[in-house]
């Protein structure tokens, strides 16, 4: 099996599989540095961390993950709390995805799996064949892996999308007129659980990898650039957007990373295309309001590995064939709950008045009733697979 990106879903697939007696290759176009060096998602969903455990690596998510019964949903001083445990049963847990990166390497390193760094010009051939081929280069030397498989794990930007052909692939996207700018800081958390806020000014985001390491969010212009943000800026807007009794409790700190990322939802059609499959990024992006980007990935990975597991050791092919279809189910469905969140959330440059009263409309909604507050915690501690 030859995979395509040594991110999370890369690194878990190809984990899930080595354990189950079917080989490997991974091939990442970055350094390993640089891979532990993105600042990303830190909530999973139950069935995440679950399929982590499955994995073997769930021991460092259960000693040192933060489990979240709940978070808050605001409207400048209203707060609406949505307990997932009360809703639901079941938790989230914080714990970051560099972790879990770590995590992975570590375990892939144990197995002996050979993770080959700095590839380029990548092509994927025969992929009609009963062998198909990934040739790539390294140093400037071209090379040719032979392999049963493909798994592209290489994000929005890489090569497996692409290769499937423009008259096979369907396409979905909507682009949103905003960012986020992210700060990191070594201070402790505004709140226990996670604060989205609707305000007058913006949205924000309150969050956290642990207890003296916070991650906060503020809505911008794509147009913003992380250079005209000072740390004084940034506390200060933020501030305005967090009700006043959190904002003024508030511990802050020099940042330690910041950055902005643009906001998108897309989806591509199929995720298998003859012996490529489509996972993660590569196939889907939402916007981070409802923490689904590295728990979409897992559950691509839950369908998938399980399917060429049974494709490669039993030889029926059932699980391969049907792994498009029901892993775009569950992506559909997590896109919606995504657009959904980013939407009531965020104020838009060109909305009228309508539009932030209907904000304030869903939120008195939740407020009111446990029936809506029970749909959303429903998605966000993660639909079953």
């Amino acid at each position: 099996m030859a995979i395509i990106g040594g991110g999370p879903s890369g690194l878990l697939l190809s984990q899930l599989l080595n354990r189950a007696g079917v080989d490997t290759v991974i091939l990442e176009r970055s350094t390993r540095e640089h891979v532990l060096s993105r600042i990303r998602a830190g909530v999973l969903e139950s069935g995440t961390v679950e399929l982590l455990r499955e994995a073997g690596v769930g021991d460092r998510v259960e000693l040192h993950g933060l489990p979240h019964d709940g978070c808050y949903l605001t409207d400048d001083d209203l707060m609406v709390h949505i307990n997932f445990k009360a809703l639901t049963g079941k938790q989230v847990m914080v714990f970051g995805q560099t972790e879990v990166t770590t995590d992975l390497y570590s375990a892939q390193d144990a197995m002996g799996t050979m993770i080959i760094h700095g590839v380029e010009d990548v092509r994927i051939t025969d992929l009609d064949q009963s062998q198909s081929c990934v040739e790539f280069s390294i140093d400037g030397v071209s090379k040719k892996l032979n392999c049963l498989y493909v798994a592209g794990c290489d994000g929005f930007h890489g090569v497996s999308r692409n290769t499937i052909p423009l008259g096979v692939r369907r396409e979905y996207e909507r682009v949103y007129p905003f960012g986020w700018l992210g700060v990191l800081s070594e201070t402790p958390p505004a709140n226990h659980e996670l604060i989205y806020a609707n305000s007058s000014h913006g949205f924000a985001l309150a969050s956290m990898r642990n207890e003296n390491l916070s991650r906060y969010y503020v809505q911008v212009p794509t147009t913003d650039k992380v250079q005209e943000w000072s740390d004084d800026r940034f506390w200060s807007t933020l501030k305005k957007r967090l009700p006043s009794d959190t904002a003024e409790a508030m511990v802050t700190g020099a940042s330690i990373e910041k950055s902005i990322a643009p906001l998108r939802s897309f989806a591509s059609e199929p995720l298998r295309w003859g012996n490529l499959f489509l996972v993660g990024d590569a196939a889907h992006i939402v916007p981070p309001t409802g923490a689904k980007g590295l728990n979409l990935a897992v559950s691509d990975v839950y369908y998938l590995h399980s399917a060429l597991i049974d494709a490669v050791k039993a030889k029926r092919s059932a699980g391969i064939d049907g792994y498009s279809d029901r892993a775009l189910a569950r992506i559909w469905k997590a896109m919606r709950f995504s657009w959904q969140m980013t939407t009531m959330l965020h104020r838009f440059d060109d909305e009228d008045s309508f539009a932030a009263q209907m904000r304030k409309a869903s939120l008195n909604h939740l407020a009111s009733s446990e029936t809506a507050r029970r749909e959303l915690a429903e998605n966000y501690i993660g639909l079953p697979y």
